[in-house]
């Protein structure tokens, strides 16, 4: 009886039952997965897994010219880390990658900040400008490599140009031409390639503080350095670290930027570590010893990524 009415009910409702599909079994259903990650898993296998075991693979090897083309490397365990580690032009490119890619770090997580802040604030044409600002960061890396380098051209660059105006120098500069001035001008030219990126994140991480605790200290008669000192930093600790660690990565294993603005010259004051693999590989034949600088190229950022994840898990737990 129960049934006919629930049926009468239904078609005066015109809701009839909807029988749910049958399901299918569990192993089947995990094949189906399997099938639409397949694809990604592949290619990440392809371009990126294989390859860096590859390398790796190839520092215990001594591997030149004749045993790329023809094969038969024969395997020399540790000796090339041995041979590496005592060449001093090893540690050099090690230490003006530190240099660089702190120095950069430095410039790009302030330049970041600044932008953020100034950004923060609600004027006319803000979008516009912010607009622009990113396009240092979107333009390729060998437009951005050449317009700085011919801002700094000793012969006819503009900024040059701009100085025998003013008076402040006299004749050609050669700024990429000098040791210490190369390795500057590669740190802010990384830098404001990067420095959009900083901003982006640094101003996520400012729009997610609330606004009453400024309204707070404000009532509590706090000016805007004591605001920005112990609000704005503090609260954006987390967001610094992520910051201050991806932007350290990018610029470590930069290579583009110094290959085409000096090309780890002037006398090697900005072969980085990246520059220094390519020339043991490319211009050297050294395939053994690039591999064993590049698997450097990779611990040192793990290394900083572990420090950065136990800082993180510390900052949680207090």
């Amino acid at each position: 009886m129960s049934t006919v009415v629930t049926r009468i009910a239904e078609e005066r409702t015109g809701t009839a039952a909807v029988t749910p599909p049958p399901r299918l079994p569990r192993r089947r259903r995990n094949w189906r997965g399997l099938l639409f990650v397949a694809p990604a898993a592949i290619y990440v296998a392809a371009t990126v897994v294989y390859p860096l075991l590859y390398n790796i693979t190839q520092s215990f090897f001594d591997v030149g010219m004749r045993e790329v083309t023809q094969g038969g490397a024969a395997f020399v365990g540790l000796d090339n880390y041995a041979d590496q580690f005592g060449r001093p032009e090893f540690w050099h490119s090690l230490r003006v990658s530190l240099v660089y890619a702190f120095g950069t770090v430095a410039v790009t997580f302030l330049l970041g900040l600044g932008l953020a802040l100034i950004f923060r604030r609600f004027y006319r044409g803000r979008n516009i400008l912010r607009a622009v600002v990113l396009i240092a960061w979107v333009l390729p890396t060998v437009v951005s490599a050449n317009v700085w380098r011919w801002l700094l051209d000793g012969s006819y660059g503009l900024l040059n140009a701009v100085l025998n105006t003013l008076g402040l120098v006299e004749g050609d500069v050669f700024w990429l031409g000098r040791p210490t001035t190369a390795v500057i001008a590669v740190i802010l030219a990384t830098a404001w390639s990067f420095g959009p990126l900083a901003m982006i994140l640094l101003s996520a991480g400012m729009e997610g503080i609330s606004p009453t605790l400024y309204e707070a200290a404000r009532i509590d008669g706090a000016s805007p350095w004591q605001q920005f000192r112990r609000l704005t930093l503090p609260l954006l600790r987390p967001v610094s670290l992520t910051v201050i660690l991806l932007i350290f990565i990018f610029t470590f294993k930069t290579f583009d930027t110094i290959f085409l603005m000096t090309g780890g010259g002037p006398g090697g004051a900005t072969e980085t570590l990246p520059v220094y693999a390519y020339n043991e590989a490319f211009a050297f034949s050294r395939f053994d010893t690039a591999a064993v600088a590049t698997v450097v190229l990779m611990v040192v950022p793990i290394v900083l990524s572990f420090v950065y994840f136990r800082a993180i898990r510390s900052e949680e737990r207090a």
